[in-house]
């Protein structure tokens, strides 16, 4: 787990309620969405202009624009309490809550961050809405390896930005799969290359590593995560699994190499 050093007092902090609010480069409805903030993330409010509000998410440090309505307003202690707490991170692709006292029901995606503050096993309040795990998931079932979270994403379609099963991208969905295994990635994919160690060799990579793949500029433009003997799934168009070789991702449906690797990295 991270551990976060922050001066709780001096700023205007937040807890995502919704399935997840989109983290847009601009203050407009146009602009586009660069990231997804999830159920239970803790963001910071360092800006607002009209009926827009700049924050700054406190897992990774991202930066954007979100609809000043989407702000829930807390207690800066009910904040804090829900940040310093251990969480659980709802597995993937989703799970379901159920709100009191309406009985709605939410859809959260993997990634989610739950801490369980509430009276009941399995409930949690979040300033004054009360929602409870639905009883087809459970708190305690231990999750999958990398391999099998990162399955359980196969044909969520490709979204920009995302990093939900409505839609993710390719850098977001290695965050989140590697979240949900209880490790930390950042949320692009030129910031997740500077991590690791490098493995020479494709033959020699396994599950879990992450291949980095660029354009001809030389910049990374593309992430994927290995499944070992040659396979690698990542998001293009959708959650697929293709083969992979020394030379990039090879696309057999189209019987031609749609990403030029760079380089294979072990994160754990």
């Amino acid at each position: 787990m991270r551990t976060l050093n922050y001066n709780i007092e001096a700023m205007k902090l937040s807890i995502c309620t919704y399935g997840f609010i989109p983290l847009r480069s601009e203050a407009k409805e146009q602009s586009e969405m660069v990231n997804q903030i999830l159920f239970g993330d803790v963001y910071e409010v360092v800006e607002e202009h009209e009926k827009w509000s700049k924050v700054r998410l406190l897992y990774d440090d991202y930066w954007g624009w979100i609809d000043s309505k989407l702000v829930v307003s807390l207690v800066d202690k009910e904040v804090q309490k829900w940040m310093e707490m251990t969480k659980w991170v709802a597995p993937g692709p989703f799970v379901k809550v159920v709100s009191e006292p309406d009985k709605s029901a939410h859809y959260l995606s993997g990634g989610s961050s739950i801490y369980f503050n509430g009276q009941d096993n399995g409930s949690f309040v979040i300033g004054s809405n009360e929602y409870y795990l639905s009883s087809n998931y459970s708190s305690t079932k231990k999750v999958g390896s990398l391999s099998d979270i990162a399955l359980s994403y196969l044909n969520t379609p490709y979204l920009w930005g995302g990093r939900s099963f409505y839609g993710i991208d390719c850098s977001g969905l290695m965050q989140i799969v590697y979240k949900i295994a209880g490790h930390f990635l950042p949320r692009d994919a030129s910031q997740q290359v500077q991590l690791g160690t490098i493995v020479n060799f494709v033959e020699e990579a396994v599950a879990g590593d992450l291949a980095f793949f660029d354009n001809e500029q030389g910049q990374i433009t593309h992430v994927g995560m290995s499944l070992g003997k040659g396979e690698i799934i990542h998001a293009s168009g959708r959650v697929r699994i293709d083969k992979f070789d020394h030379q990039g991702i090879f696309d057999a449906e189209h019987k031609r190499y749609s990403h030029k690797l760079r380089f294979i990295k072990r994160i754990i």
